[in-house]
């Protein structure tokens, strides 16, 4: 009978974490979403926490201390994060999801090892799997994390011959995963560990040569693999909560993954193998005596505020400057004269999946005005001025007419249809991907250098003023 309720409570948690999921679709009930999720989650943990299993007897005060200690980490991190840091903060979390499956495997394995109980072959793969994919997640995540965080470069991290390494190491981790799988319990803990430190080697070198442009997609697929070794771990203890969950993250994940690549024109072992990030020859670009037009504060304020209609492209910039909100106050006063405002959304602006909605959710900016790529490059010619706040590589025309640029292939918004542009850079330095942008060079371009907080709230002041 309790069982019964416990798995009813299983139930109501796992359709709490479906809802959560389809409402985090939309930044409009995202907030509602999330909670819905966290309850499902807390609900989920409390039905652990006293479900009957045999010899879980004295092992509360262990669990209540984890939780604790968890929970205050998970707590503090999240709430002294800064937008700008969202990225880091999604890997470091999800490479603990894949550092935790593994974790758990590894007990187990040393419970059946050391007391020699029988373990058939289709759990036993499922463990070695789960091993193999959670610590993939775990480094990977790790590695993207210092990337995004600045403190390592794709150069301390890869070499030439890279990815034959990395198919090496793939066959030689997924061969050896089957050996252990074969000799079964005849083998030893050791040899278990052994694997293991090679699979985190490998989820190591499987991003080192990926960033640039592909790291959005890079984090989504990581965050599958953590799915999918939370699924497995739930295989092992027979926990379908953790299973659905598991099964959840790495289907949201997978197809999310799927979804930016065919945004990007690009499979996604183009993507593994590839790697962007400004190593071709003509990264930096060739801009000979080229020389670009700036505008004034007044200037830029006059041709707003007497347009018809304004595109704003938010980049990392946006976030590094944290400028979603006085951003959104001159969307305000554009629209209060009559003036059209929308934003124009790349799949991979920023650093993360969603990371530019997230910002501009959080500024309040109705999700209709938020256009994707196909839509906002069917406006474009037919808007006023295009306003480009810290982007660079998803509006780089070399996606479309430089073959030895890293990112040629890749759709961009094609800003530059459009009849005025306006930049916002604190400099002419490259972006993420290392090259540079010869849109800054367009006759109907000019750039507006600074902070883009500091350069939008001049513009307010000046639009006031008008």
């Amino acid at each position: 009978m309790l069982s019964t309720i416990l798995n009813i409570g299983y139930l109501i948690g796992a359709l709490a974490f479906i809802v959560g999921l389809r409402q985090l679709s939309s930044p409009d009930t995202a907030r509602k979403g999330n909670i819905k999720a966290a309850i499902g989650m807390g609900l989920s943990i409390i039905i652990t926490l006293i479900y009957p299993f045999e010899g879980a007897h004295g092992n509360y005060l262990w669990i209540a201390g984890g939780m604790i200690i968890g929970g205050i980490i998970g707590w503090l991190a999240a709430k002294k994060v800064e937008m700008t840091a969202m990225p880091q903060l999604v890997s470091i979390f999800n490479g603990l999801g894949g550092a935790c499956a593994v974790v758990l495997v590894l007990i187990e394995l040393y419970l059946f090892y050391n007391n020699g109980v029988e373990i058939g072959l289709g759990p036993l793969a499922i463990m070695i799997f789960t091993l193999w994919i959670g610590a993939i997640a775990f480094t990977g995540s790790i590695l993207a994390y210092l990337k995004l965080d600045g403190k390592v470069r794709d150069k301390h991290v890869t070499f030439k011959g890279h990815n034959i390494l990395n198919m090496i190491l793939l066959i030689g981790t997924v061969a050896f995963g089957g050996y252990l799988v074969g000799i079964g319990l005849s083998g030893t803990l050791t040899i278990a560990i052994v694997f293991t430190i090679v699979a985190l080697i490998y989820g190591f070198s499987f991003v080192g040569p990926i960033g640039g442009a592909d790291m959005p997609v890079v984090i989504s697929l990581l965050n599958s693999f953590t799915g999918l070794s939370a699924a497995a771990a739930g295989l092992i203890y027979n926990n379908m909560i953790m299973i659905v969950g598991g099964i959840l993250v790495g289907a949201s994940g997978t197809i999310l993954t799927v979804l930016m690549c065919k945004a990007m024109n690009r499979s996604l072992l183009n993507v593994i193998i590839g790697g962007w990030g400004g190593n071709s020859a003509s990264a930096n670009g060739d801009t000979g005596d080229q020389v670009v037009k700036e505008i004034s504060i007044s200037d830029a304020a006059i041709q707003l505020f007497y347009s018809q209609s304004v595109m704003i492209v938010p980049g990392y910039g946006l976030a590094v400057a944290q400028a979603q909100k006085v951003c959104k106050e001159l969307d305000d006063m554009l629209e209060a004269n009559g003036v059209e405002v929308r934003y124009a959304i790349h799949p991979v602006a920023g650093r993360m999946p969603g990371h530019m909605n997230v910002l501009l959710a959080e500024a309040d900016v109705p999700y209709p005005k938020l256009l994707d790529l196909e839509e906002a490059n069917d406006a474009l010619p037919n808007t006023d001025i295009v306003v480009v706040v810290g982007a660079n590589d998803v509006v780089n025309p070399a996606a479309y007419d430089d073959p030895g640029s890293p990112i040629y292939g890749m759709p961009v918004l094609n800003v530059w249809e459009a009849k005025h542009t306006i930049v916002l850079k604190r400099s002419m330095s490259t972006g993420y991907a290392g090259i540079q942008n010869p849109l800054f060079f367009n006759d109907n371009n000019k750039m507006l250098f600074g902070d883009a907080k500091d350069s939008i709230q001049k513009l307010v002041s000046e639009v006031k003023n008008l």
